[in-house]
């Protein structure tokens, strides 16, 4: 049995504990302490810290959480200089497994430049950092609009009903922003609506499945990097 569960950390981040086959692992802690009242209050035990890129409100737990666990830290081979500690480099290269199960590693820079998404293929489950986020997609502070557009190609190749888990809870803002661009999307508007309603009983918006995103989030629905690198430059200024 697979359980995701989501630890609200820092102004507005997700951090996750994966639960799977009686271990767990614990994705992109911003910071300890929350962390470890949710285990401590769920009877978890975190045996593995992963990490999808290097930016602080990302990492910043995991030095107190390696500690606290005695866990290990897997993170992008490309960045493990920036985390520290890094005992199980992540690449493209190599499939990742945890508690019997495979996880697809996909290099999807643009946010960073070594930023990874993992993919659980029998559960269908995506930690997508900071990549892709419900109706949106990252800022690009490293990389180019091109490198992001093909990244978020590599996530539209996955099972329709693929469940995201971004990193962020940005999902309001960014239902503005995609009902700015896309004004007449029936979809849209539904999704808008369960967003609100989300929002109003302080509850996330995610996860959220592929199929929901390419009908619904603009950063999907364009046909081109140029496309992509106007619609993101709109939404730096929204």
């Amino acid at each position: 049995m697979t359980i995701v569960h989501i630890v609200p950390v820092l102004k507005d981040n997700y951090c996750y504990i994966l639960e799977m086959n009686g271990r767990s692992a614990i994705i992109d802690p911003g910071e300890a302490d929350p962390v470890i009242n949710y285990c401590k209050n769920n009877d978890i035990t975190p045996e593995l810290i992963i990490n999808t890129h290097h930016h602080g409100d990302h990492i910043a737990g995991n030095t107190k959480l390696a500690e606290t666990y005695n866990c290990q830290i897997a993170a992008p081979k490309a960045e493990a200089d920036k985390i520290g500690r890094v005992e199980i480099p992540l690449d493209e290269k190599h499939v990742f497994e945890f508690a019997g199960e495979k996880a697809r590693i996909l290099e999807t820079p643009g946010h960073t430049l070594g930023h990874i998404c993992l993919y659980f293929e029998k559960d269908r489950i995506l930690f997508s950092g900071d990549t892709l986020f419900s109706l949106g997609c990252g800022r690009l502070f490293e990389g180019s609009a091109e490198q992001m557009w093909k990244s978020l190609q590599k996530i539209l190749e996955l099972p329709d009903d693929t469940r995201i888990y971004p990193g962020h809870e940005y999902t309001k803002a960014n239902a503005e922003f995609c009902l700015s661009i896309d004004p007449d999307n029936s979809d849209l508007k539904e999704r808008y609506e369960q967003v609100m309603l989300a929002a109003h009983n302080n509850q996330p918006t995610i996860p959220v499945t592929l199929a929901i995103e390419k009908k619904t989030n603009a950063f999907l629905r364009v046909n081109s990097a140029l496309e992509f690198a106007d619609l993101r430059q709109k939404k730096d200024s929204f």
